[in-house]
């Protein structure tokens, strides 16, 4: 073995021994960290193809991420394909509405820092149990920390969750997250309504490109009642394929020209290449 292999393996042993001695809470706190530091500087814009099935409407469109926001190309709405020049019609609605746009840029927003103060809380609302190893990935296993106190109903519904999670060893990048919720969630005191126990999440997540880190499934069940006679519904699979990258200027109207160049049937052009 030369000295540089054997630097090299020397490096490899201390990395794999040192992240084998840190306590699980510190993995995650170190994942964690990396996240938001991650979303805080990725500045990429991506094209995909989403399915997205909820039990008010299921769509298969075509999404282009963009400095003005993301514009969607509905293939399929509820089962119906849509003519070209209605989805046409669409996309220009988009473009031409400076409202509609702000208004999905706030909600962006909202949900941007929900997530990320969910991500904050994820080290102290649970214990976590290291329980092994897969590939390049750390397996935890975590379940509500009786300590901790959420600070809003939102981190309620999270800290009563027990699942599994799986950190990228040497990115420390958070690859899944999977939960089940454990006990009943009251609204008010049960007064205004409750989650119940057995609902649960399972969110994907894969490189993309060197470092860049995105969500590519989301699948939420959750059930409950509000105010005796609404239900409470949290129920969506949302599968996101065909990454492509787009430069960072992409305006609206450039990102409405790729879009109308994929295809509107990507599964079926796929498996017509494999026939041939």
């Amino acid at each position: 073995m030369t000295a540089n292999r054997f630097l090299t393996f020397v490096t490899l042993l201390a990395a794999t021994l040192g992240c084998a001695a840190q306590a699980p809470r510190d993995i995650v706190r170190q994942a964690v960290q990396t996240e938001l530091t991650a979303s805080r500087d990725d500045h990429s814009h991506w094209l995909y193809f989403e399915i997205d099935r909820q039990p008010s409407k299921t769509v298969k469109q075509w999404v282009a991420e963009t400095r003005s926001g993301s514009l969607d190309r509905v293939i399929e709405r509820n089962g119906q394909t849509l003519p070209e020049t209605e989805q046409r019609q669409e996309t220009n609605g988009f473009i031409n509405d400076p409202r509609a746009q702000a208004k999905q840029h706030k909600s962006g927003q909202h949900d941007d820092q929900q997530a990320a103060e969910l991500l904050t809380i994820l080290p102290d609302a649970f214990i976590w149990t290291r329980v092994g190893e897969k590939g390049n990935g750390i397996l935890l296993h975590f379940k509500p920390d009786p300590q901790f106190q959420p600070p809003d109903f939102e981190a309620r519904v999270f800290a009563a969750m027990e699942g599994d999670m799986t950190i990228d060893r040497d990115q420390h990048r958070i690859v899944s997250l999977k939960g089940r919720l454990i006990r009943d969630v009251k609204i008010g005191y049960g007064l205004l309504g409750e989650l119940k126990a057995g609902g649960t999440f399972d969110v994907e997540r894969r490189e993309l490109s060197p470092q860049i880190w995105e969500i590519t499934e989301t699948h939420v069940h959750i059930q409950g009642h509000a105010l005796i006679f609404k239900t409470i519904s949290e129920e969506e699979d949302d599968v996101k394929t065909r990454f492509v990258q787009l430069a960072a200027g992409t305006s609206l109207q450039e990102a409405q020209s790729e879009l109308f160049r994929q295809s509107p049937d990507p599964a079926r052009d796929q498996a017509l290449r494999q026939t041939k």
